[in-house]
């Protein structure tokens, strides 16, 4: 069964989510400008238990590294293993039938993170998100990109800015796009300036509860926090099914046994980096794992 079949025969009905809008018409959208928003899609009462759940991650305030993170942010990784209460939104019907429609029903979870910008924080390098495949565009996009607020996300605090359309893009870039410097670790020299800014990007607002379909191949950026409150986005990303290793490496052999092989064949087990960051455990490099007070 393909998968327009299966979403059309699901037992589960998007109608609650749409709005009065048909799927196809939301989709159609979704290929045209790249990006496809939904409004109250989280109840009051889901809302109040991811921010608990969220909340003694967020009080540690851990700061991020770089350009790219934001020196004014804090990133949440390795969500899954902080609570399960999150797979309440990676298992979303609405967030699933298009996730698995772009690209296919063996999709995998790319990443998942929250993302809470404090006041002060400055706007983000443009980028794409599967861009570190490093593939020539345009191209079909190998993910796809969710982004559920969790707090009302506006103008001043720090909405995602998307550019409508640029995912067909080939090699142009805007002004602003990410360097390599922006991911390395204590470089965080950006600036709020608007001198950066596109002629076409918008500013992706959204209500408290709302979710965010984009393309990985849509250029966009977090916005800055002007206001005097934080902003809390949680973001599920998904990839084609056949972005892994033919073997599952990581699950076939055991880190105790991983430890004791030679740097390089860990590497090419997985306990690797591929620039900037694929690859990472919750947010660190892999062969962290390795070490003894890993494995307690």
């Amino acid at each position: 069964m393909n998968i327009e079949s299966r979403i059309a025969t699901s037992d589960v009905d998007l109608g609650p989510w749409l709005h009065g809008r048909s799927f196809e018409d939301a989709w159609d959208q979704f290929q045209e400008e790249g990006y496809v928003i939904f409004t109250d899609v989280l109840t009051p009462g889901q809302l109040e238990q991811q921010r608990a759940a969220l909340k003694p991650w967020i009080d540690a305030d851990i700061r991020g590294r770089n350009n790219f993170e934001g020196s004014q942010s804090n990133r949440i990784y390795g969500m899954l293993d902080k609570d399960p209460l999150f797979a309440d939104l990676i298992a979303h019907p609405l967030q699933l039938a298009f996730a698995e429609r772009e690209l296919g029903e063996s999709c995998l979870l790319y990443a998942c993170l929250a993302i809470n910008l404090h006041p002060g924080e400055t706007v983000q390098p443009w980028h794409f998100d599967d861009s570190h495949c490093g593939l020539a565009r345009p191209r079909d996009p190998l993910s796809l990109s969710t982004f559920w607020s969790i707090s009302d996300t506006t103008g001043e605090n720090g909405a995602t800015e998307i550019i409508p359309g640029s995912h067909k893009w080939g090699d142009e870039q805007p002004a602003g796009a990410n360097r390599g410097a922006d991911f390395k670790t204590g470089f965080t020299d950006k600036q709020d300036s608007s001198k950066d800014d596109h002629p076409d990007m918008i500013k992706a607002t959204m209500p408290a509860g709302s979710l965010m379909i984009a393309k990985g191949t849509l250029w966009h950026r977090g916005g800055g926090n002007s206001s005097d409150a934080d902003r809390l986005i949680v973001t599920p990303q998904f990839c084609k099914g056949w972005c892994r290793p033919l073997e599952q490496q990581l699950l076939a052999v055991s880190r105790e046994k991983v430890a004791q092989f030679p740097a390089r064949v860990q590497e090419l087990l997985g306990y690797n980096i591929h620039p900037p960051f694929m690859g990472y455990v919750d947010g660190m490099h892999p062969a962290r794992t390795l070490a003894p007070s890993a494995n307690g």
